[in-house]
């Protein structure tokens, strides 16, 4: 049997290997696995502002983006002895070595294992239990046009804005924006998810017509705050990571002047290094000044007190103490028809006027951060 192709590359004062460096990723544009990793080498320094020192979970796509990722939390067992790691808890009560990327020859070693974006967590290593990041995620439903995902952008930052905290923007690179808060860690998941329902509900109380924090797809319209993404386990692509679309979009952070206007196509694997080195990495200073909860939090107490309890937890997660039923909308007879202020999702139904869609995902399973069917579609 023929040894397989592969390179060494000499990254962050390591030798990595790259295994079929030739393997086309990206078939449209052609992209291949080496493309991929000296991408990840250029913009090494503002791709692991966003992973450093946090445990991150691999998606392998290891024969290119046209197949089914493998989600892999836990490194091989057979790893150089330089790879960091960070040992994780999930609410199933297992645990996990997680991959810690702290330099370019991480990012390289997991792109030798079909990685193509990273997904770490919003907390460091050092403690896992308080989270450093409140993360809010602008994901769009169905027909649901980009311009709509920017306009809800700003009015995230508003309400960050009044209560005392800096978001950073970035294109999600699939179909949304991610608006990444960095905070101080003193509060746990629990706090963190509460303070961030808060602003979902928050959001949608200022654009009604545009944003929704209901769980339930059958209940929404416009775009999702899914502020579930601060619950323990879930993950985001990281900023800078290329994502799994044909064009190699890139979750690329933004300044606030650039969101009224940024097309995500722009921003691929072949622009972005050059864009960097024009303008610089607009979250060069998230790190600088993590801010306080307080703010959201006594927003979150404020709702509670005039009736908004929990809302639902995503369904791997044990039964949160107040939270509301966790069954469809549709298929709770005893769930009250009445509608409640904007952002509460517990009332039943959609918002008067709106048509339910089909909410399935394309392909034989959904394609999460991959952006639209039709971009999958032969040109």
């Amino acid at each position: 049997m023929a040894k397989s192709e592969y390179t060494v590359l000499e990254v962050a004062g390591r030798e990595v290997r790259l295994s079929n460096p030739g393997k086309v990723y990206f078939p449209k544009p052609g992209w291949t696995k080496l493309d991929l990793a000296q991408y990840y080498i250029e913009v090494g320094e503002a791709a692991l502002r966003h992973v450093r020192e946090r445990p991150t979970m691999m998606k392998r796509f290891v024969n290119g983006i046209l197949e089914d990722p493998i989600w892999q939390k836990r490194v091989p067992q057979k790893v150089p002895d330089w790879l960091q790691t960070a040992t994780v808890a999930f609410p199933s009560g297992r645990t996990a070595e997680e991959l810690v990327a702290n330099d370019e020859a991480h990012l390289v070693w997991a792109v030798n294992l079909g990685v193509i974006d990273f997904n770490p967590w919003p907390c460091r290593r050092a403690d896992l239990d308080r989270p450093d990041e409140l993360r809010v995620d602008l994901d769009p439903g169905p027909g649901v046009g980009w311009d709509d995902v920017r306009r809800v952008a700003l009015v995230a930052d508003e309400v960050l804005r009044e209560h005392g905290l800096r978001g950073y923007p970035k294109t999600s690179g699939s179909k949304g924006i991610h608006v990444l808060v960095r905070i101080e860690p003193l509060w746990e998941f629990l706090e963190v998810r509460r303070a961030a329902l808060a602003l979902a509900r928050e959001i949608a109380r200022r654009a009604p017509d545009l944003a929704t924090a209901k769980w339930w797809k059958e209940e929404r319209h416009g775009v999702f705050v899914d502020y579930n993404q601060n619950a323990r386990d879930r993950t985001v692509a990281s900023g800078y990571s290329v994502r799994p679309t044909p064009d190699a979009r890139v979750s690329c952070a933004l300044e606030w002047s650039e969101v009224a206007a940024v097309e995500p196509g722009d921003l691929r694997l072949d622009t972005v290094p050059a864009r960097l080195k024009a303008i610089g990495d607009p979250a060069e200073s998230i790190d600088d000044v993590p801010g306080s909860l307080d703010g959201l939090l006594d927003l979150a107490r404020r709702d509670e007190e005039g009736g908004l309890g929990d809302a639902p937890w995503p369904p791997h997660f044990p039964k949160a103490a107040r939270e509301p039923k966790r069954v469809q909308p549709s298929r709770d007879a005893d769930r009250p028809s009445q509608r409640g202020r904007a952002g509460d999702p517990q009332p039943g139904g959609p918002p008067p006027g709106f048509s339910l869609q089909n909410q399935r995902g394309f392909g034989a399973k959904p394609r999460t951060g991959q952006g639209h069917e039709h971009e999958f579609d032969e040109s």
